[in-house]
């Protein structure tokens, strides 16, 4: 468990009742944490900023060890709830922050139970893992060092706009003032990233409003320089969503060519338009395709030069950001992302030209949803072949090697979210 130095006085008390509370709102794991917590919190007016802040770490503190916290406090009988709390509380203030403010049997029943060998224990107990993921986890190169790192905390991701900012200027505007605070450095990889710590309030920074920066995760920023759109190009993003990558992309367009994105809901890239706007993307079409109808798709079939597909998947390379997504998450669930996937990706194959690339992403960790549905894929469809990942990157991160042919993230390599990507080509004949 983490020792973090107390900065100031916990309130233990409160904080433990508090998680008590919303543990069984959590516990049938039928919506998002940060959904479910958010609910509660409606009904506690009298709940401050701070207060609200400290609790949703603690909550998501609990999220990440919930079945390791478990196994500690299996003997506990009623007291259970309240000290996985504790557990979680210490686990994110440090064991002498919250200790200092309990009796003492409780103190030396908390420190015990810190201090307990958990090297005994099985895997899935060990990371707190359903059996069906570790499972899969420990079919990966370095299991235990990949689920350690997905049960860490994510540090904040963010990007310059490159149509309005310099990552270098900007990096010196960060590391000024009391935003130094968050330690603003360039990222290892992403030549337009900046990483921070701890929990800043980047709304009401100023550059957020000029559109000057934005948040996204490294891992989805290396996806624009595998897809390294040119100048007066036909682009089209599939699978947009909110409209992340289509910014970036947008931008490194500088307004020419044409920029498609696409997605099953209206709705979502409806919400993407304010966001194209503020950071001055206008070479963007937003695009609604029906999700078992291609009448509308047709007219783009053979026409881009490069096609995104960030496809529907597991999520599971995202959990330092979202834990509970574990324990949502289904085993059969898988099998059904991978059939999304494969009829995605056959869709949006048609759209790219002869000689044009097709960028294939995941968020996930599982061989299911990436080097397997590639395979799949290139059987379907032998008119596209496998560009080697580290001939498009030394373009632009020249730094980042893969060891096969696929972009494989890992938190635990390179600190990003895990993340899988392959580069195919359309061959020039194809029709």
């Amino acid at each position: 468990m983490s020792q973090v130095s107390p900065s100031r006085f916990i309130r233990v008390p409160q904080r433990v009742q508090q998680l008590q509370e919303v543990m069984p709102l959590l516990k049938d794991w039928q919506q998002p944490a940060d959904a479910v917590l958010a609910q509660w919190m409606k009904g506690q007016p009298a709940l401050g900023g701070r207060d609200r802040a400290e609790l949703s770490d603690a909550v998501f503190a609990l999220l990440r060890q919930w079945r390791l916290f478990e196994q500690l406090t299996a003997d506990s009988g009623e007291q259970q709830g309240r000290r996985m709390a504790l557990l979680a509380l210490a686990e994110l203030h440090g064991l002498e922050a919250v200790s200092q403010e309990l009796e003492a049997e409780e103190q030396q029943w908390l420190q015990q139970a810190c201090a307990a060998n958990k090297e005994n224990l099985p895997f899935a107990q060990r990371f707190s893992l359903p059996d069906w993921l570790a499972e899969e986890l420990q079919k990966q190169d370095n299991p235990e060092a990949l689920a350690a790192a997905l049960n860490s905390e994510a540090s904040i991701d963010i990007r310059v706009n490159p149509l309005r900012a310099d990552r270098k200027k900007m990096l010196k505007t960060l590391q000024q003032g009391e935003r130094a605070a968050f330690k603003p450095e360039a990222m290892s990889y992403s030549p337009w990233g900046i990483r921070l710590e701890g929990r800043p309030t980047l709304r009401h920074w100023p550059e957020f409003d000029k559109g000057e920066l934005e948040v996204q995760d490294e891992g989805s920023q290396i996806l624009a320089a595998l897809v390294a759109p040119r100048r007066n190009e036909i682009i089209i993003d599939f699978c947009a969503g909110a409209g992340g990558k289509s910014l970036l992309l947008g931008a490194l367009m500088r307004g020419t060519g044409k920029l498609y994105a696409m997605d099953v809901s209206a709705a979502r890239l409806e919400r993407a338009k304010p966001r194209f706007a503020r950071c001055g993307i206008d070479n963007v079409n937003s695009f609604a395709i029906p999700e078992n109808d291609d009448a509308r798709l047709q007219r783009f079939y053979g026409k881009a030069q490069r096609v995104l597909v960030d496809a529907p998947c597991s999520g599971l390379g995202t959990l330092r950001r979202n834990p509970d997504l574990k324990w949502r998450l289904r085993a059969e669930e898988i099998t059904q992302y991978v059939e999304l996937q494969q009829v995605i990706l056959q869709r949006a194959a048609k759209c790219v030209a002869p000689g044009g690339r097709l960028v294939y992403a995941t968020c996930s960790v599982l061989p299911q949803e990436n080097e397997q549905q590639i395979q799949a894929f290139l059987q379907a469809c032998p008119d596209f072949q496998v560009v080697p990942v580290n001939e498009v990157l030394k373009a632009r991160i020249p730094n980042l090697l893969m060891q096969g042919d696929y972009l494989s993230l890992r938190p635990d390599l390179h600190g990003t979210d895990g993340f899988f990507a392959a580069v195919l080509v359309r061959t020039a004949g194809a029709s």
